[in-house]
């Protein structure tokens, strides 16, 4: 049972989680930005079922370590339109194929990277969460890649703000997302049993994240976390052409 686990491709994905889980812990969002496109090239079974739990259980973590952060009532009508949105998400997962899927994973990536490196600044009014809230529905549904809509909204809020606010929002949307996989046959038995060997790493990238954030300034590893995830994107779209 173990050996089933330890093999070149898992050992790869759980690194791939690792990653992913340092840079989401210490800048609020990014694991599956830096790690879909690469995990669906090791297998599709990785995305986005298996994504959306490790998301899931980041966010316990960091929503737990910075609890006295999170403004749930800011984030209401984001989970409202986060509704509709996954609902959608689970259309398009239904109506295209693995190499459309690759693509869009491949450009939604890049299209993250766009927006973050944007000057301007978007307040977080009523409306734009809940427009926030469908897409991020609609993109983490489908390819486990939720954060951007919401990090584009809150990202000049404090540090711990930011990651208590994303990490309150994640736990209940990657459950929201991962009910609506469920009868659509996107989450099933075999999704959670390739996601288990994947949790310590996930939860080893979190502990690295608490002991190098106060050492390693968030822009650096928020820049590093761009480039990881520029080249991840390009990867993807050029293996779906």
């Amino acid at each position: 049972m173990f050996s089933e686990w330890v093999t070149q491709d898992g050992l790869l994905a759980a690194l791939l989680i690792f990653v992913g889980s340092f840079v989401q812990s210490s800048i609020g969002f990014g694991l599956a930005i830096v790690a879909a496109p690469l995990l669906f090239m090791i297998s599709p079974f990785y995305v986005p079922a298996p994504i959306c739990l490790v998301a899931l259980f980041i966010s316990v973590l960091n929503a737990f370590k910075h609890r006295d952060s999170v403004e749930i009532g800011g984030l209401k009508l984001a989970l409202l339109g986060r509704i509709p949105g996954s609902f959608a998400g689970a259309a398009l997962l239904v109506l295209v194929s693995h190499q459309l899927l690759s693509l869009w994973l491949g450009l939604l990536v890049l299209i993250a990277v766009c927006l973050s490196l944007l000057p301007f600044r978007l307040e977080p009014t009523p409306i734009r969460m809940g427009i926030a809230g469908f897409f991020s529905g609609l993109f983490g549904t489908s390819s486990g890649i939720g954060g951007p809509p919401m990090a584009l909204l809150l990202q000049h809020q404090g540090a711990n703000q930011l990651r208590g606010n994303l990490s309150a929002f994640f736990v209940i949307s990657s459950f929201i997302s991962l009910l609506i996989q469920i009868p659509v046959g996107f989450f099933t038995l075999h999704h959670l049993w390739i996601t288990i060997p994947l949790l310590p790493a996930s939860w080893f990238g979190y502990r690295l994240a608490l002991l190098t954030t106060q050492s390693v300034s968030k822009e650096k590893i928020r820049l590093g976390a761009l480039c990881l995830c520029a080249l991840s994107g390009t990867t993807a779209i050029w293996q779906a052409m």
